[in-house]
């Protein structure tokens, strides 16, 4: 293993992470793949281990469900007493928080994270109590199950049939310092139901005839192995950057595929599928834009964009970056996210081009190191064309290279007053610091003929025999090559990092437009000025127009809001949101479902399903081509989603206590 020197930025960002937790408690989870796994049993015995060295350890919270060896364990330790709640004739008993908090422990064992309090508690959650330890600094442990993350939640509920009503956000679960999975075997589990070690005798048949159905807990287990699996590679990943680790570790495999605007990409990307299923593997499809491909014709931009789409639908995470050399972006790609195979197609270029100007293919084997390297071959999809010709604008604007003609004229009247006082290596920093300029101003055309106008003029003016382009030295022809050669360099290399500078700054705007988004919706309490928000957002990022459709009393979308007003829905346009909201899948412009619809279509998901749909009318018909931008507006509608969706629960949930006359849960009484 070589380490080299960490990253200061990322030193820096580590630093103020450590600083922002030292005042906060430390978080310890507890996770299984099913209830009765051993989850509060572990917890106890690592409290008791605690103590054992003198930390200050309580018990805030520990359900025992009357398992006797669970009830030993807590014994021995010091309880805050509960609280207890009179609620329907029955008294229920709570975790304590003000207790809690008064008594102020360096550990406390709150069980059942997801657990939802009983009425007149200050926070409807327990996992809203355990934020309110951390930030007291007051370490916690607690316990969950898989089922109970709010990502998983449709997964479980399609995997066992149950919908699980209490849930907690994935980013409470993230931010634990440390999670100790609780891992038991189904078979195990199955017998420590059967002997009453989970549930009462009564329960316990109902549950195995339900819940804990054998396939159920494989497919559970699996849930919470690969969910601390990833957390665990998450936490590689950090430790490597933070350390300049620079070679691949191979302790999972992922792969990543080129894609690009060949017409064998797509046989790349569903080669690489079949792989990546083979190597139970995660797998990445990415596109790199460079200076030469965005001069392509829009047709292969094209096929660049539906081959990532195609990437995204077979399971791959699209990614866009941008660079020079597409060689070098894609082995820094690979090795930020420690992949450990390549997948590229076989080299089109005849042999002299390939030696000539180089191989992608020969670049990537020669770079890759550690990572392994495959080359595809196939049949295209669609016929190939003779070649990639370059676009051609239509008729070429003469303007800048009338500019870039003045600039050479200009640098040759400072060299011409500068001629015979200072040496010819000076005339030529004038010409040089004059095709910069060009560069900078107007791009790479007008920049090449400045250099070689460059080299003409100080030929023609300055090299004896003068004015004429005629040399009595020959040593000049080495000055006039490397003149030329750097003139060229200096202007490839300015007008590429200015491509670059501009892809950093598209990407600045798109994150901070995401934070005053995130910003805005947080502190905005109705739901109209939430649709306002969030609606003035979407229009900002994608010029034209965006609306939303919100189901009325009757359960049929209704327009709640537009940006901006006046938007009509025709009755074609008005189907396609029914279908999207029945479906909860995306459609219309841009997608594969429904694609001759005017505007792109996405479903507003909560974790019990949808609750409107947006709709985007991009002024620009290309605006929501790339699968990118798809993303960035399926992240926009999970952030603006989230301020209403409780709303949406209670006033359904109302609805519901109106029909049938019952009287209101404690999740409704808080509603």
């Amino acid at each position: 293993m070589s380490e080299r020197r960490p990253d200061p930025e990322a030193l820096l960002e580590r630093a103020r992470a450590e600083e922002a937790k030292r005042a906060r408690g430390r978080l310890k989870v507890f996770f299984g793949a099913a209830p009765g796994v051993g989850k509060t049993y572990a917890m106890l015995e690592a409290a008791r281990e605690l103590r054992a060295t003198g930390v200050d350890v309580v018990v805030g919270y520990a359900e025992t469900h009357g398992r006797a060896e669970t009830e030993a364990l807590v014994a021995g330790l010091e309880v805050v007493p509960p609280r207890r709640v009179e609620y329907h004739g029955a008294t229920l008993r709570d975790f304590d928080l003000d207790a809690a908090l008064g008594r102020h422990p360096t550990v406390i064992l709150v069980d059942e994270l997801a657990h939802t309090n009983a009425p007149g508690a200050r926070h409807a959650k327990r996992w809203q109590d355990v934020v309110e330890l951390l930030d007291a600094g007051i370490a916690v442990y607690t316990t969950i199950n898989v089922q109970h993350l709010e990502s998983l939640n449709d997964v479980v509920a399609q995997i066992t049939g149950v919908r699980v009503r209490e849930t907690v956000p994935d980013s409470v679960f993230q931010q634990a310092d440390e999670v100790e999975l609780v891992d038991l075997s189904p078979d195990d589990l199955l017998q420590r139901l059967k002997d009453g070690k989970v549930y009462v005798p009564e329960l316990a048949t109902h549950a195995v005839e339900h819940f804990f159905r054998k396939g159920n807990l494989f497919a559970l287990r699996e849930l919470a192995l690969r969910q601390t699996a990833d957390r665990v590679d998450a936490q590689l990943r950090g430790y490597r950057r933070e350390h300049a680790v620079p070679t691949t570790w191979p302790v999972a495999e992922r792969l990543l595929v080129a894609v690009g605007p060949s017409p064998y990409s797509a046989r790349l990307v569903r080669a690489a599928k079949r792989m990546a299923d083979r190597l139970h593997a995660e797998w990445i499809a990415a596109s790199v834009e460079t200076p030469a491909g965005r001069r392509l014709p829009a047709d292969a931009q094209d096929r660049v964009r539906q081959t990532l789409r195609l990437a995204e639908q077979l399971g791959a995470e699209p990614v866009t970056v941008s660079g020079s050399r597409m060689s070098d972006e894609l082995l820094a790609l690979a090795r930020a996210r420690n992949v450990t195979k390549i997948v590229v197609g076989k080299p089109a270029r005849p042999l002299w081009k390939r030696i000539v100007l180089g191989s992608i293919v020969d670049a990537l084997v020669e770079g890759s190191g550690e990572i392994d390297v495959y080359v595809i071959s196939g049949e295209p999809d669609t016929p190939r064309p003779a070649r990639l010709l370059v676009r051609r604008p239509g008729p070429t604007d003469w303007g800048p290279y009338g500019v870039a003609l003045g600039v050479v004229a200009c640098c040759t009247a400072i060299a011409w007053a500068a001629f015979g006082r200072f040496e010819a290596a000076n005339l030529v920093m004038v010409y040089l610091l004059g095709v910069v300029g060009v560069a900078v101003w107007l791009g790479r055309g007008p920049s090449v003929v400045a250099s070689v106008l460059s080299v003409a003029a100080f030929d023609f003016f300055f090299v004896a025999p003068y004015f004429s382009f005629a040399v009595s030295d020959t040593q000049y022809l080495v000055t006039f090559a490397v003149m030329l050669t750097v003139a060229l360099v200096i202007s490839g290399l300015t007008v590429s990092l200015q491509a670059r500078a501009e892809a950093a700054r598209q990407r600045e705007l798109r994150t901070g437009a995401l934070y005053r988004l995130s910003r805005e919706l947080a502190g905005t309490p109705g739901v109209e000025d939430l649709l306002r928000i969030a609606l003035r957002h979407v229009v900002g990022l994608f010029p034209g127009r965006a609306f939303i459709l919100l189901p009325d009393p009757s359960g049929r979308l209704t327009l709640r809001g537009a940006e901006p007003p006046g938007v009509v829905l025709e009755e074609r346009e008005a189907a396609v949101a029914e279908w999207v909201y029945a479906h909860n899948q995306l459609a219309g412009r841009g997608t594969a479902t429904l694609a001759a619809a005017a505007a792109l279509y996405l479903p507003l998901t909560a974790s019990h399903g949808p609750v409107g749909v947006l709709g985007i009318r991009p002024s620009e018909p290309r605006a929501l081509d790339a699968p990118e931008q798809l993303h960035l507006t399926s992240w926009r509608r999970a952030r603006a989603r989230r301020p209403w969706r409780s709303s949406g629960r209670c006033w359904r949930s109302r609805r519901r206590r109106r029909r049938s006359g019952s009287r209101p849960s404690s999740s409704a009484m808080r509603c």
